[in-house]
């Protein structure tokens, strides 16, 4: 079943994704000032019921969750930040966005979005990019917020971080729901 996070059927085509990134590169210090929001993403069995979340640090709310049968993790963690970025969108500053997952960091600060677009979204060894859906309605996102206004941070999980704890426990009560 596909969630409904209200996109409209007309997300970027991979040239005009590429274009608006490339006129405005992704920041790479995040300032002070950002509002940080925290996502993850989970799944029982991998497929299986899957679940997501985000919070705003350091209080948790606002936050949202949802869910996913059947699913994939990666699938759950782009979920998680795609809705968080849209939930944020009356926020005109910075957006630093914490997550366990390399899958999602390392699209942006290694910049495999650009390799993906650039290929037609294939990825380097010529295959199709997984859950492209997902990564085109992200991208798009990130170009709607600003790439200068929107940051990537990976945070160890499971390491006792409260806000990290706080949506792993939520995306796994939304996979168990």
């Amino acid at each position: 079943m596909e969630l409904d996070l209200g996109f409209s059927d007309s997300v970027m085509n991979a040239r005009e994704l590429l274009s608006a990134l490339r006129a405005t590169p992704l920041a790479t210090v995040v300032p002070e000032n950002a509002t940080v929001v925290y996502t993850d993403g989970a799944c029982s069995g991998n497929p299986g019921p899957g679940g997501w979340a985000w919070a705003i640090s350091p209080t948790g709310t606002p936050n949202g969750s949802g869910a996913e049968k059947p699913s994939t993790n990666q699938r759950m963690e782009l979920y998680a930040v795609i809705d968080a970025l849209r939930s944020l969108h009356h926020i005109n500053g910075v957006v630093e966005v914490r997550s366990d997952s390399t899958y999602v960091v390392k699209c942006f600060t290694d910049k495999w979005w650009q390799g993906w677009l650039t290929r037609g979204w294939k990825n380097s060894q010529r295959q199709a990019v997984a859950n492209q859906d997902l990564w085109e309605q992200l991208l798009a996102e990130v170009v709607k917020r600003g790439p200068e206004k929107t940051f990537f941070t990976w945070v160890k999980g499971h390491s006792g971080e409260p806000m990290n704890d706080l949506v792993d426990a939520l995306a796994v009560a939304a996979a168990s729901a």
